[in-house]
């Protein structure tokens, strides 16, 4: 119990460490970045152009504002005033895009998770068969092809050809090809995954041990195989949602969702430095909590795990 409660510490002192990190990298690389949030403003004057920044604080030294920054996060969580959608909050723009993002990443990781753990499991149990062999060339393809590509392949036939479902994402039903193309190439990976911890795991000697003693064939892949090569699964969960959140980014633009993706996107081209940088570490700060929580899964899924 001790062992455990000094390990989640040190974990979470780390996983502080990170995000501080993160935070100070992108403050410092943003100023970096020549001209400024309001170079690109029509017919704006020097004199307006200080007002701005006084406005703003960004007419004080660099390490006063990165302070100042660092301490409205960490204490508030407050990233500040976005310097282009005037009057809003970073943070009220980002949790309103998440709504949507969101709902898109949990139901493509769901997704993504149920149908490529019982794809791996069919192609374990029959191995080398067609049905095998099929499911392994589809998953490479669908792992081999870049998100941008497959959902533009996706917008093409299913809503300009076909006309089945709608191109904009926020339109009653445009959610469903942006999920499929997020889930497709962690449902393919998780597929690949499963498959070669499984035929691991019905290799093993209690396995082998559980079919001599008569055992049902369900029991022994359902109770015994199928529960213990979820490890690697649940392993590869936190890097999923990474792939799911960062990947969105490109996939909420060719879909037009209005989520955080697109936002983001959308304050790179505006320079809006603020949201920029609190959409960065918004991400980064959510990477690091679902990297935690798969790491503590591993205790719901085989108790003999111990943290040391």
């Amino acid at each position: 119990m001790c062992k455990a409660r000094h390990q989640n510490e040190v974990q979470l002192h780390r996983d502080d460490g990170m995000i501080r990190i993160v935070i100070t990298v992108t403050f410092f690389v943003m100023h970096a970045v020549p001209g400024g949030p309001f170079v690109g403003e029509k017919a704006i004057s020097k004199e307006a152009q200080a007002a701005l920044e006084a406005k703003y604080g960004l007419d004080k030294p660099l390490m006063e504002q990165y302070t100042t920054y660092l301490r409205d996060i960490v204490t508030k969580f407050d990233f500040g005033p976005s310097l282009k959608q005037r009057g809003r909050q970073v943070i009220d723009i980002i949790m309103d895009g998440m709504r949507t993002s969101a709902k898109l990443g949990l139901i493509a990781a769901g997704f993504a998770a149920l149908f490529g753990i019982v794809l791996g499991a069919v192609a374990a149990i029959r191995r080398n068969t067609v049905l095998d062999k099929t499911i392994m060339v589809i998953t490479t393809a669908f792992v081999s092809m870049p998100s941008f590509i497959m959902g533009s392949f996706l917008l093409i036939v299913f809503s300009v050809r076909l006309g089945w479902l709608p191109a904009n994402g926020a339109a009653q039903g445009g959610l469903v090809l942006p999920i499929v193309t997020l889930a497709l190439y962690p449902m393919s990976y998780i597929t690949r995954l499963t498959r070669s911890s499984m035929l691991d795991v019905l290799g093993q000697d209690y396995v082998r041990t559980a079919r001599a003693k008569g055992v049902s064939r369900a029991r022994i892949i359902f109770g015994h195989a199928l529960k213990n090569s979820l490890i690697p699964v649940i392993t590869y969960f936190g890097p999923m949602l990474a792939f799911i959140v960062t990947g969105s980014m490109v996939v909420e633009q060719i879909f037009a969702v209005p989520g955080i993706g697109r936002q983001f996107v959308s304050s790179i081209t505006n320079r809006d430095y603020t949201m920029i940088m609190g959409t960065t570490i918004f991400l980064a700060s959510l990477i690091v909590i679902m990297n935690l929580i798969s790491d503590l899964l591993y205790k719901v899924v085989d108790p003999r795990i111990e943290f040391e």
